[in-house]
């Protein structure tokens, strides 16, 4: 995608403004400007890395779920063989677990995408409230791994995985930071920049994709602690037709393995809305926000919900919340496609 004059010139004023505040000016000013504009280049690149791992792991577990079996190292912990795992329940506890991998994967993609636009839209342009969104998201997601102490199930794939996007994420960090415009501590980073009022279809509409993150997020955070604590909600139990006392005695390392699954499916339905609802706040309203956000909404709710009917988990006060969510989300990008896609996509950022 070429750069727009206007963008490009955006893009050069934020990292002369970082120059000139370090007090370069004629010549030196010049080697400021290519050597600011050349970390940032890198960093980018880092960074989209990161997005492009996030959404090939996430393809990896839709597809390894819908082939019905389970890794070989999930299958080592527990000491069984696949079909003595599917044959637990009627089927419905490996179903159970296929259905928490589902949504893990619609979830990482949804990240990766929205990390794309935030890296070849406001990082690009050098704006510092990308930077810190890629911090505070990579932070809760990275540190969501971490809930493993708390089921203690330590999945080496997902271990390695994590080790290996790390070193790219920290690297982008590090070599955008200083080619930033604008202050960390400006009381301009946590105003939105969003003009209009929010009685206006835009402002309605956006004020609806927000109570979505935000619930996405308080959502993954809810789903994140039942996780590491109790692991199941009651419809959970019923679904499956067995008590966790009963999975228990069946195998004492099978509510790890589902608590890790669910912990990590918490985790990264929490680092989404936390994505979500930074992009919606700080970014500036334009056709390329409106495409990343309806993409990545639909993909996590589709999968989120989709999945239930396919395995005949259908109790619908599991599922109220994520219709209630996927129906702001619906109303809410509807409204805001309009005064969205209608902007001149050169003053998108």
């Amino acid at each position: 995608m070429r750069s727009s004059p206007h963008f490009n010139a955006l893009r050069l004023n934020g990292i002369q403004t970082v120059c000139v505040a370090r007090g370069f000016g004629e010549p030196n000013g010049g080697k400021c400007i290519a050597l600011l504009g050349g970390h940032l280049r890198s960093g980018r690149l880092l960074f989209r890395l990161v997005a492009l791992g996030l959404m090939g792991a996430g393809a990896f577990a839709l597809l390894q779920s819908g082939t019905g079996r389970f890794l070989a190292h999930d299958l080592r912990y527990v000491g069984m063989e696949t079909f003595e795992l599917c044959g637990l329940g009627g089927g419905r506890v490996a179903r159970f677990m296929i259905h928490d991998r589902v949504s893990f994967g619609g979830a990482l993609i949804a990240i990766g995408l929205l990390y794309l636009w935030l890296e070849r839209n406001p990082l690009q342009a050098a704006q510092a409230w990308a930077w810190w969104t890629f911090l505070l998201t990579g932070f809760a997601g990275f540190g969501s791994f971490l809930a493993y102490l708390g089921y203690g199930y330590l999945d080496t794939w997902h271990g390695l995985a994590t080790l290996g996007l790390l070193p790219p994420y920290v690297g982008g960090l590090m070599m955008t930071r200083g080619s930033l415009a604008g202050s960390a501590k400006s009381d301009s980073q946590i105003r939105s920049t969003m003009n209009a009022g929010w009685r206006t279809q835009i402002g309605l509409g956006r004020a609806l994709l927000l109570t979505t993150a935000l619930g996405l997020a308080l959502g993954g955070v809810t789903i994140l602690l039942i996780g590491t604590t109790r692991v199941f909600v009651p419809q959970d139990l019923r679904y499956m037709g067995l008590g966790a006392s009963d999975l228990l005695a069946i195998n004492r390392r099978l509510v790890p393995l589902i608590a890790h699954d669910r912990a990590g499916f918490g985790g990264a339905i929490a680092t989404c809305g936390l994505l979500m609802f930074c992009c919606l706040w700080f970014g500036r309203p334009s056709r390329s926000l409106w495409q990343a956000v309806s993409l990545a909404g639909s993909m996590g709710f589709l999968t989120a919900i989709g999945v239930h009917p396919l395995i005949g988990y259908t109790e619908f006060s599991h599922l109220a919340p994520a219709y209630f969510g996927a129906l702001i989300f619906s109303v809410g990008i509807t409204l805001c496609h309009r005064p969205m896609c209608s902007l001149d996509t050169s003053k998108e950022h």
